[in-house]
């Protein structure tokens, strides 16, 4: 009996051991991720892939939100969004760390000051043109004197910027800013998320979506670069974990997202 007793005590020891450690490693994550306390997490409403604004209540929704709430939840913080309209301010805001994570496009200029995890989803990036354009396929549109728009700051301009040797880029204030500014100048290409230009293009008379894609864009968490490895290495897990959950895949279907799929 005394034997059994002093075994009892010895796995209890063991188990209230294993809950101080993650709690500890919980305590430790929430500093490392949050330091404020408060997990400040910046939605980007400029690309409907991510999220947009709830017309009935002026809030922020989509895919990219649920990533977030789901992380507060599991670290046990208060949430506070940051709602913007480019990804060039959310890039600004979590290199400055005046936010703690946010949901970005990978790109090896935005990772100067910002630690990806692996995507969560892919989307692609697509051409749109006048209905009596020449161009006929992506490879048209690098050439000599033709202007191609893009969203300041965008993935597809950082893109873009790299890729093409003989257009010119002409840069809109933001994404969704891109087909109205386009289609007031004499511009030759509109360049942006395939499921924003297919949407922008159903309201506007006189064009359409060259075929196929000129890229496939990676869209991640990321965070300040300077946090910690272990900081970088649990919001990676928290991704991981979402997509193998099927939280992801979930999430695109109840937002109604067709443009983009789960990334492997």
């Amino acid at each position: 009996m005394h034997k059994l007793t002093r075994r009892a005590c010895a796995v209890l020891g063991l188990a209230l051991c294993a809950s101080a450690w993650a709690q500890s490693a919980t305590d430790t994550a929430r500093a490392d991720i949050a330091p404020t306390g408060t997990l400040r997490a910046v939605i980007n409403q400029g690309n409907p892939i991510l999220a947009s604004k709830d017309p009935s209540t002026g809030e922020p929704v989509g895919v990219s939100v649920d990533l977030a709430r789901a992380l507060a939840a599991q670290l046990k913080l208060p949430l506070q969004l940051i709602p913007v309209s480019s990804a060039g301010q959310s890039v600004e805001l979590v290199t400055q760390e005046k936010a703690d994570v946010g949901f970005f496009a990978i790109d090896p200029v935005r990772g100067q000051g910002i630690a990806f995890t692996a995507a969560y989803v892919q989307i692609e990036g697509s051409y749109l043109v006048r209905q009596d354009s020449p161009l006929q396929k992506n490879e048209d549109v690098d050439r000599p004197a033709h202007r191609v728009v893009v969203g300041k700051g965008s993935a597809y301009d950082l893109f873009l910027t790299r890729e093409l040797k003989q257009a010119q880029l002409v840069r809109a204030p933001t994404s969704p800013e891109v087909v109205s500014f386009f289609m007031a100048g004499p511009y030759d290409v509109a360049a942006g998320v395939k499921q924003q230009l297919e949407s922008d293009a159903r309201h506007t008379p006189g064009v359409r979506l060259l075929p196929g894609r000129f890229m496939v864009i990676d869209q991640a968490m990321g965070l300040p670069k300077s946090r910690s490895a272990s900081a970088h290495e649990r919001l990676s897990r928290f991704v991981s974990d979402m997509k193998a959950s099927g939280f992801v895949a979930d999430a695109l279907t109840q937002h109604r997202i067709d443009g983009a799929v789960v990334a492997p």
